[in-house]
């Protein structure tokens, strides 16, 4: 399971590592950047990951943002809630790749009604899982 960590809302999606598939899941909704933990814990019981991944929103040249601080910590924090293994997966360029999917499958550009944070999971899921093969 791969989170897109964000302040507001966090993209969630779900992968099989042996068909090597992924599919985007409800976003989850976020007050600066404090998820509720009851609909992860729901989340996670329903689907029953072997493993969390989440997105790290590192800078360009490689160095640690504000952000990227945050979504370390939330990492941490679902392993102590969860316990399951958690792994940070580079991100740099995912909302990018999200945002031109999204345009070219007919978004609107109204990104704050149609959001696109679970495509973005969806992507970190799949960068994780090619870097697996």
């Amino acid at each position: 399971m791969a989170f897109d960590y964000g302040l507001r809302q966090i993209g969630v999606a779900m992968g099989n590592v042996l068909l090597g598939t992924s599919q985007a899941l409800p976003i989850l909704r976020a007050k600066d950047g404090i998820p509720d933990w009851q609909a992860v814990e729901t989340l996670v019981k329903e689907w029953q990951p072997d493993l969390l991944l989440v997105g790290e929103p590192i800078n360009m040249d490689g160095t640690e943002s504000e952000l990227s601080k945050r979504a370390n910590k939330f990492g941490r924090r679902l392993h102590g809630r969860l316990g399951l293994a958690v792994e940070m997966v580079d991100e740099r360029l995912s909302s990018f790749e999200a945002k031109t999917l999204s345009r070219e499958r007919g978004h609107s550009g109204d990104y704050h009604r149609e959001p696109i944070d679970s495509l973005a999971a969806e992507l970190i899921l799949q960068t994780w899982l090619s870097e697996r093969d």
